[in-house]
């Protein structure tokens, strides 16, 4: 370790600011190219580290048929606790620690959510007038709401976790994601909306 990291690791022993629990990753499909599964490797270990109970990783896709290539290599990554992938076409829930998307959007997810709490209200289950926030969210695939969100590239939004990622800090790096290190992880301070 770095006298930088050294100095930074001390000053996140030293802070009062609360560590974010949830941690959302949002990458492309090219950030996991020449590397970048090593990197995500180091990264779920850091996020781990400094407490986090949850990561979630969401793939951004261009080409549907990278999808089954992208999984391959994302379940043959170590992780330091038990990982969920989800697909284009998954609606199951992820139920794990480690939390991954490739290519499932915040929109499908949403639509989803919609049309199966609209499939019980039509089969005389459930009446609209009690529908919930929390309905919607047990419809989720991805169900927790993130602390904070690290988007690798351009300062702009994805279509991952719309719903769950509104009150989220947003954490944009300007950092090549295969040199990210961990000093970008430690080196941020949550700003609680200010």
């Amino acid at each position: 370790m770095g006298l930088y990291d050294a100095y930074l690791a001390a000053r996140l022993r030293h802070s009062a600011a609360a560590l974010p629990e949830t941690v959302a990753v949002v990458l492309t499909e090219r950030d996991l190219l020449d590397g970048g599964y090593a990197t995500l490797e180091d990264l779920l270990g850091w996020a781990v580290e400094f407490g986090a109970e949850r990561v979630v990783v969401y793939v951004s896709v261009l080409d549907s048929e990278a999808v089954p290539r992208l999984r391959a290599g994302l379940e043959g990554v170590s992780t330091p606790r038990p990982m969920a992938v989800r697909g284009p076409e998954d609606d199951e829930r992820a139920d794990a620690p480690i939390q991954v998307s490739i290519g499932l959007g915040g929109k499908h997810e949403f639509a989803t959510a919609v049309r199966q709490l609209a499939e019980a209200v039509d089969a005389g289950d459930l009446d609209p007038e009690e529908i919930q926030e929390a309905d919607i969210e047990d419809h989720l695939v991805f169900p927790v709401a993130p602390d904070i969100v690290v988007k690798t590239g351009a300062e702009r939004l994805s279509d991952f976790m719309i719903w769950q990622s509104v009150y989220s800090e947003l954490y944009f790096t300007d950092v090549n994601w295969q040199h990210a290190r961990r000093r970008d992880y430690q080196d941020r301070q949550r700003r609680f909306g200010r």
